[in-house]
């Protein structure tokens, strides 16, 4: 998270975005407080400048991750939808999923994490499972174990 935040490359994910938007909350609202008290710290508004440049990064970032153009961020409200819109699966024309590849079965598989799957890959209902039920002879009933129905 947060890899180059000032470039205005590639893609980040909605909680990237969230965390960068509370941080420039965060800025602007200390540098508006810092210029109200001390009228005399007009130098202070320099600081303005970094905190825009990194909003407007992060919000192209956003906006390329649900394969639209970095300019559609200054739409009015437009950064509601970049809060709550999920980003496109896969790679776009703007990098490579941020969230990993997107396996076969449905999964994202991090780059850095080959062969995981994720979540929890045991019980019945999973078809890679060796699990192979047996008679249990204490029951006469027919059933092997694991069986709900005949």
């Amino acid at each position: 998270m947060f890899k180059n935040p000032f470039s205005f490359d590639g893609r980040i994910r909605r909680t990237e975005f969230g965390i960068s938007f509370i941080i420039y909350l965060t800025g602007y609202i200390i540098v508006k407080i810092i210029l109200e008290s001390n009228e005399d710290a007009a130098l202070i508004c320099l600081a303005y400048i970094p905190l825009i440049w990194f909003m407007w990064a992060q919000g192209t970032k956003r906006c390329h991750d649900i394969g639209k153009s970095g300019w559609r961020q200054f739409i009015p409200f437009y950064v509601l939808w970049l809060l709550f819109e999920d980003g496109q699966l896969g790679s776009n024309q703007y990098g490579d999923n941020p969230k990993g590849v997107l396996s076969q079965s449905g999964q994202f598989l991090n780059s850095s994490e080959e062969g995981y799957q994720g979540g929890y890959g045991g019980g019945h209902n999973n078809s890679s499972s060796t699990y192979s039920s047996t008679e249990n002879p204490s029951k006469k009933d027919g059933y092997k174990d694991g069986d709900l129905y005949k």
